[in-house]
Protein backbone atom coordinates (compact mmCIF):
# COMPACT_ATOMS: atom_id res chain seq x y z
CA UNK A 1 0.00 0.00 0.00
CA UNK A 2 2.71 2.31 0.79
CA UNK A 3 4.12 1.33 -2.67
CA UNK A 4 1.34 2.23 -4.22
CA UNK A 5 1.04 5.99 -2.34
CA UNK A 6 4.30 6.73 -3.04
CA UNK A 7 5.51 5.78 -6.41
CA UNK A 8 4.01 7.76 -9.28
CA UNK A 9 5.70 8.70 -12.56
CA UNK A 10 5.18 12.91 -11.88
CA UNK A 11 6.73 12.49 -8.83
CA UNK A 12 3.40 14.22 -7.14
CA UNK A 13 2.28 11.96 -3.75
CA UNK A 14 -1.26 12.01 -3.12
CA UNK A 15 -1.08 13.81 -0.61
CA UNK A 16 -5.01 13.29 0.80
CA UNK A 17 -4.23 9.80 0.82
CA UNK A 18 -0.80 9.78 3.06
CA UNK A 19 -3.02 12.45 5.62
CA UNK A 20 -6.01 9.95 6.13
CA UNK A 21 -3.42 7.16 6.73
CA UNK A 22 -1.63 8.93 8.80
CA UNK A 23 -4.46 10.18 10.92
CA UNK A 24 -6.02 7.24 11.13
CA UNK A 25 -2.67 5.23 12.65
CA UNK A 26 -2.45 7.82 15.24
CA UNK A 27 -5.85 7.86 16.41
CA UNK A 28 -5.43 4.22 16.28
CA UNK A 29 -2.33 4.56 18.25
CA UNK A 30 -4.05 6.70 20.82
CA UNK A 31 -7.19 4.43 21.28
CA UNK A 32 -4.98 1.40 22.11
CA UNK A 33 -2.41 3.11 24.42
CA UNK A 34 -5.67 4.54 26.39
CA UNK A 35 -7.59 0.92 26.14
CA UNK A 36 -4.60 -1.11 27.87
CA UNK A 37 -2.78 1.43 30.22
CA UNK A 38 -6.41 2.65 31.94
CA UNK A 39 -6.51 1.81 35.17
CA UNK A 40 -9.49 -0.93 35.71
CA UNK A 41 -10.40 0.86 39.13
CA UNK A 42 -11.24 3.59 37.26
CA UNK A 43 -12.72 1.80 34.17
CA UNK A 44 -15.17 0.18 37.12
CA UNK A 45 -15.98 3.61 38.40
CA UNK A 46 -17.26 5.02 35.16
CA UNK A 47 -19.28 1.74 34.56
CA UNK A 48 -21.34 2.21 37.62
CA UNK A 49 -21.80 5.75 37.15
CA UNK A 50 -25.35 5.50 35.05
CA UNK A 51 -26.52 3.08 37.05
CA UNK A 52 -25.78 4.28 40.99
CA UNK A 53 -27.76 7.02 42.56
CA UNK A 54 -25.44 6.47 45.87
CA UNK A 55 -22.05 8.14 43.97
CA UNK A 56 -20.37 10.78 45.55
CA UNK A 57 -19.33 12.77 42.56
CA UNK A 58 -16.94 14.55 44.22
CA UNK A 59 -14.75 12.66 45.37
CA UNK A 60 -11.54 11.14 43.68
CA UNK A 61 -11.65 8.19 41.52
Amino acid sequence: MFKHLLSTSSGDINWMAMFALVTFFIIFSVVLFQVFFTKKGHVDYMAQLPLGDDHDQTSKQ
